[in-house]
């Protein structure tokens, strides 16, 4: 059974090594503020036996946290959004050390098929004129970024797609909601709307793992949804 830790043990954390068992994985190593506050868990001993690890820390957190992990010889998938500013830093990190690393602003298999269909909706759009577009999502009040990584990542493959026009873009932050986007057409004769809303956390930990497993033994910079295609390193 492959040996996983766990980088950050939050209630992300927890539901990763609630589930760890049914994909395999024994959880050998938990870090959090109490054993990590200063990158003082990321040690050879403590990751003696490690074969993947799952970071769903904070976004300062997440440089280090990479730079630490690789040297160590481990792959990693980082499932903390609002660090992407330092996207290409964490590319290089896992380039020099010879791991492999997934990243995605989401890790629902359900968020990523979401994202299909957006990408095919603003392809097929691009050239009608009439069309507006937005783009939306509400979260829990302690999520620490706005506009998700999600919505960002979202509004970026409609402009890949072709999509010419402004995409007016909006978040809200309330109570303990586990995260809905919606992405919308508008025109004068009709309206197309999109929408994923998550039940709860676990299909975050459950897509998490799932690159864990992916990830095992293989070097290279992917994306989840990279994965759920086959897997095309950048």
């Amino acid at each position: 059974m492959p040996n996983l830790a766990i980088v950050g043990y939050g209630k992300m954390g927890k539901l990763v090594e609630q589930f760890a068992p049914e994909y395999g994985f024994s959880v050998a190593l938990k870090l959090d503020e109490f054993n990590n506050t200063n990158f003082e868990g990321l040690t050879a001993d403590n990751f003696r036996g490690v074969d993947v690890a799952v970071d769903f820390s904070v976004p300062p957190a997440v440089p280090r946290n990479v730079e630490g992990i690789a040297a160590l010889g481990v792959n990693l998938v980082v499932g903390t959004t609002g660090w992407l500013q330092h996207l290409d830093a964490v590319r290089a990190a896992i380039q020099k050390h010879g791991t492999a690393l997934v990243w995605a602003p989401n890790f629902s298999v359900g968020v990523n098929v979401f994202m299909r269909l957006v990408t095919e909706a603003a392809k097929l759009l691009a050239s009608e004129k009439e069309y507006g577009a937005w783009a939306w999502e509400i979260h829990h009040s302690t999520k620490k970024d706005a506009p998700s990584g999600t919505l960002l990542k979202l509004v970026e493959q409609m402009k890949h797609a072709g999509y010419p026009r402004p995409i007016d873009a909006g978040s809200n932050r309330a109570g303990a909601h586990p995260g809905t986007h919606e992405i919308g057409f508008d025109s004068a004769a009709d309206t197309i709307t999109l929408r994923h809303t998550a039940r709860s956390r676990e299909g975050f930990a459950r897509g998490a793992l799932k690159a864990a497993q992916w990830v095992t033994g293989k070097k290279g910079f992917y994306e989840f949804k990279d994965i759920m295609g086959g897997g095309t390193c950048s």
